[in-house]
C-alpha cells in the first residue's frame, strides 16, 4: 500500500508512524484569551487562573481528568495599565492531548465495540471539537470576587477544512482577477511548511545536530511523492506577537518547505500533519509545530533556486560553469558522503 493510500486512510484518533523513530499523534490546540468581566483592576494572578481552569476541566460537566498542569499555559499580558477595559489582560493555550475515548474500540455496546468508518468517526471527532469550543467560550472564573471572562479560539493551522477553503479561495480569486481572455487551467497548492520542529530529529544520528536533507527526504516520504524541499533555521517561531521570545537558542528549531509531486499526495500531508504533535520513541518531548501551505510560491519565486535540493542532484560536481545550490544544513550531509 502506498504512503498516500495509508495516510488517506488514517483514522482522526490513529497515530501515523514515520522513519526515524518518530510518530504524529492528534491533540486538540486551543487558543484562550481572558478579559476582565467586572471593573476591578486587581493584578493579574496566572496561577490562580491556571489553578481554576483546571478544576473546570477536570470536574463535570466536562470531566477531562486526563488534562495535565503543563497542557495548560497562562501568562499575562504587558502594558496592562495601556490595555482599554474591554481588551484581553492574559492568554493561554490549552492541549488535549489523550483522545482515547473517542476510539470506537472504547465505545462497548451489547454486542461488543462499535465499529465506525473513518468518515464517522471523522465527524464524531469535529462534533466532540465544536462542543468543546462551545462549552469554553464566555465562561467567567471568579478569582476571590476578581471576574475574568474567557474566549476560545482553534487556531488556523490547526484547522484542516478552514485551510482547505483558504487556498480553493485563494486560487479562485485568482483566476477571477485574471482579464486575458484565454481560459486558464485552474491551480492548485502543491507545497507545505512546517514550522517549528526540532533540528536534531532530523539530523543524522551521532553526525550532526543540524537538520539533514537525506533524513528530512525520508521522514516526509511517508506522507508523499516529494518534488523538492528546502530545510532553514526557524529562529523566529515561539516569538510573541508582542516581539517578545521564549528564550531559545539558535539553530534548535528549523522549518521545511516540502513540494509534492501531486494535489492528492500534497492534501493527504496536510491532513495528517493539521492538529497533530511530533513525538519520538524514548523522548517524553512533545512538539506543537505549526503547518500550512505555501501561498507565496516558494520554490517558483525568483529570488530562489531550489534545482540542487533535490536527492538525486545532491552530488552534482562544483567545478565548470554550473554552480552548486543548497541548503545550508545539508552542508554536513554533503561532507560526509564526498569522494
Amino acid at each position: 500500500m502506498s504512503a498516500a493510500t495509508t495516510n488517506a486512510a488514517l483514522r482522526p484518533t490513529e497515530p501515523f508512524p514515520l522513519p526515524s523513530d518518530l510518530s504524529l499523534v492528534r491533540r486538540l490546540k486551543l487558543l484562550l484569551s481572558f478579559s476582565r468581566a467586572d471593573l476591578s483592576v486587581s493584578p493579574v494572578d496566572e496561577w490562580q487562573l491556571k489553578s481554576a481552569l483546571l478544576a473546570f476541566l477536570r470536574n463535570p460537566p466536562l470531566s477531562l481528568s486526563l488534562v495535565q498542569d503543563s497542557d495548560l499555559s497562562v501568562s499575562r499580558l504587558p502594558d496592562l495599565q495601556k490595555r482599554r477595559r474591554d481588551d484581553p489582560v492574559a492568554s493561554g493555550i490549552l492541549y488535549i492531548r489523550d483522545l482515547s475515548f473517542l476510539h470506537p474500540s472504547n465505545r462497548k455496546g451489547d454486542d461488543g465495540p462499535e465499529k465506525m468508518t473513518q468518515e464517522q468517526e471523522g465527524e464524531k471527532y469535529l462534533q466532540w471539537r465544536s462542543s468543546l469550543v462551545e462549552k469554553l467560550a464566555g465562561i467567567e472564573l471568579n478569582l476571590k470576587g476578581v471576574m475574568y471572562q474567557m474566549s476560545v479560539e482553534i487556531p488556523a493551522y490547526d484547522d484542516f477544512k478552514a485551510m482547505k477553503k483558504s487556498w480553493e479561495d485563494f486560487y479562485a480569486s485568482e483566476l477571477v482577477s485574471i482579464r486575458n481572455p484565454v481560459r486558464k487551467i485552474a491551480k492548485r497548492p502543491d507545497t507545505i511548511l512546517v514550522r517549528g520542529v526540532p533540528s536534531r530529529w532530523f539530523a543524522e544520528t551521532r553526525i550532526s545536530s543540524k537538520a539533514s536533507t537525506l533524513v528530512t527526504h525520508t521522514i516526509f516520504s511517508a506522507l508523499g511523492k516529494i518534488r523538492t524541499l528546502n530545510i532553514s533555521n526557524d529562529d523566529e517561531f515561539g516569538t510573541s506577537k508582542d516581539g517578545t521570545k521564549k528564550g531559545l537558542v539558535s539553530g534548535l528549531n528549523c522549518k521545511v518547505w516540502v513540494q509534492f509531486e501531486s494535489y492528492d499526495d500534497f492534501h493527504n500531508a496536510m491532513k495528517a500533519l493539521c492538529g497533530r504533535s511530533l513525538e519520538k520513541e524514548g523522548s517524553r518531548l512533545k512538539v506543537d509545530y505549526e503547518v500550512t501551505w505555501d501561498s507565496e510560491g516558494f520554490f517558483r519565486n525568483a529570488q530562489y533556486e531550489p534545482a540542487q535540493t533535490k536527492l538525486e542532484e545532491r552530488d552534482a560536481p562544483v567545478h565548470g560553469r554550473r554552480k552548486h545550490y543548497t541548503s545550508r544544513i545539508e552542508s554536513d550531509h554533503r561532507k560526509r558522503f564526498r569522494d
